[in-house]
């Protein structure tokens, strides 16, 4: 008796046109925003923060690990804080550079 093996066919989402520009234009906004933050040579402490970002997601997890939930979400919000401050400089900077280069 021959079993016949039900094969199925893997499901293909293909994005249209619109979507892989929309995607493109996103990917070209973090890069240009990366620039700027490479450019920021002026303002140390700014240049500094993704890694005191990086450190202290560390320490908030290290405390997660250890039951020390108060520790966590202190952090956590501190460096959402952060996030913050980076995001509004970078967009401060993303505008004078667009203004600079109509100029």
């Amino acid at each position: 008796m021959a079993t016949k093996k039900k094969t199925s066919r893997r499901q293909y989402n293909r994005r249209s046109d619109d979507e892989r520009i929309a995607e493109l234009e996103e990917r070209i906004k973090s890069l240009q925003a990366k620039a700027v933050l490479r450019e920021q040579k002026a303002d140390p402490v700014i240049k500094e923060i993704p890694k005191v970002q990086r450190r202290l997601a560390k320490f908030a997890q290290l405390a997660m690990d250890n039951e020390r939930l108060d520790i966590a979400n202190s952090v956590t919000a501190f460096n959402a804080g952060l996030e913050r401050i980076l995001r509004t400089e970078t967009e401060k900077a993303l505008r004078e550079n667009a203004v600079r280069s109509e100029a």
